[in-house]
């Protein structure tokens, strides 16, 4: 690590939880009587596919639409917004004034009924030691919670456990990152059976790390033949009940054993530096990717070893596969976007047989964000901040093209009646009337 990165780090960490700027504002709000409590406590929901199993947002909405409130963000990050109980969690990084360079990296709480901040926790300052891709800041890794506490993850930074009150509990540093081309970080850890799961691929040596939520003790590190990867790993569970983490890959797509980090199953094929996360349903897996290439296969989680078809492959395309964005998983019906644009193809999760292909979504053209379905609806979101909602169902019908009047590359979070949606300098709540 480089001097200054370390003693931002390591000398500093104590005297920056001291001096963190920790606002507590009101404890134990209810969210609206009338309001279906559900939470989205990960950025591909609470099943890691992209799906709400009880979500009910509205479909038309927008700055003077259907508005519950807006509240600004500081500084800049294209995280997602999770969402439990009584609170919304985003992480944010902002320039220090007169210290060029240094970043304040933040977690912050936010009334889910109101919008009011309910706290503020700076976790570390530090200057980062390369730089980002002129899309992309420095928090672009999406918080998780369990229901007792806040994990916030800023790569080379470090991952931070906070209580859900925003206090600090531990924290750990796995050094820095060397990202391909100098693109920035980004990758989302994972919650599942008591530990969090960390990716760390990148030009240097890679690894997936299972640690202990509750400690920050590492469980297993599984290294990885692997460069540079912004995929989040996907917890599943198999035909035969056991539990797998499907992690995408350049080189190969990989299932791990959850409880020991040993390696079940690979499979080649994806395509040049992958950024799109597995989704699963049913023991099986599917993960795609689009860059220089082409690629997404149905892999049966009961496979070992080395698949392909015939033998732990059921199906793969080489057509319009996503880059940026991740699939939706929702019933029999995947959707995915072609490369980095809005081009939308839904296959069947059985045959991989088309629905439609490369379908043009009025509004959409350029996405970062990936689809999310609730309610018997998808929602579509373009980098310009035009989301777009059609009907969740083999026939492409669009129901409402919504504009929240500045640009969004976060995936929107439907949680009870309403969608949180994070945009370039404000976190929205719309909901239904």
């Amino acid at each position: 690590m480089s001097g200054m990165h370390d003693g931002a780090r390591r000398a500093g960490l104590l005297s920056v939880w001291l001096a963190a700027a920790l606002v507590v504002g009101p404890v134990g709000a209810v969210v609206r009587a009338d309001t279906a409590i559900s939470d989205w406590p990960h950025w591909r929901g609470p099943g890691g596919n992209g799906d709400s199993p009880d979500a009910t947002p509205p479909v038309e909405f927008g700055p003077e639409k259907n508005l519950r409130w807006k509240v600004a963000i500081p500084g800049r990050g294209s995280s997602s917004p999770v969402v439990l109980g009584a609170d919304v969690y985003v992480t944010t990084s902002v320039p220090m004034e007169g210290k060029p360079g240094l970043l304040d990296f933040k977690v912050v709480c936010i009334d889910r009924a109101t919008g009011t901040t309910r706290w503020t926790r700076t976790v570390v300052e530090a200057v980062p030691h390369e730089g980002t891709h002129q899309t992309n800041g420095f928090a672009s890794a999406s918080p998780c919670t369990d229901g007792e506490r806040v994990y916030a993850h800023f790569g080379s930074r470090g991952l931070y456990c906070l209580t859900r009150h925003g206090e600090p509990v531990w924290d750990r540093d796995f050094g820095d990152m060397r990202i391909r081309n100098g693109f920035g970080e980004g990758s989302s850890p994972t919650l599942a059976d008591g530990m969090i799961l960390v990716p760390w691929d990148h030009e240097g040596p890679s690894s997936l790390f299972a640690l202990d939520a509750k400690t920050g003790r590492t469980v297993w590190e599984a290294p990885r033949d692997e460069p540079t990867c912004w995929a989040t790993p996907l917890v599943v569970t198999d035909a035969a009940g056991g539990r797998q983490v499907v992690m995408n890959g350049q080189r190969r797509a990989r299932g791990y054993d959850l409880a020991t980090g040993k390696e079940l199953w690979q499979c080649g094929g994806q395509t040049e530096r992958p950024c799109a996360s597995a989704v699963a349903t049913g023991g099986v897996a599917f993960v795609g990717s689009g860059f220089r290439g082409a690629f997404i296969g149905a892999f049966d989680l009961a496979g070992r070893g080395e698949l392909a078809p015939g033998h732990g492959v059921i199906w793969s395309r080489t057509k319009d596969t996503p880059d940026v964005a991740s699939p939706l998983l929702s019933g029999d019906r995947l959707y995915y976007y072609k490369e980095k644009t809005g081009l939308l193809t839904c296959v069947d999760t059985r045959t991989g047989a088309p629905h439609y292909e490369s379908a043009r979504i009025p509004g959409v053209g350029r996405t970062y964000a990936s689809p999310v379905a609730a309610a018997g609806h998808v929602y579509l979101t373009d980098r310009g901040g035009t989301i777009t909602v059609i009907r969740d169902t083999p026939a492409l019908e669009v129901v409402a093209t919504n504009d929240m009047g500045e640009g969004v590359d976060a995936t929107p979070a439907p949680a009870g009646r309403d969608l949180f949606i994070r945009g370039e300098a404000h976190l929205f709540c719309v909901g239904r009337p």
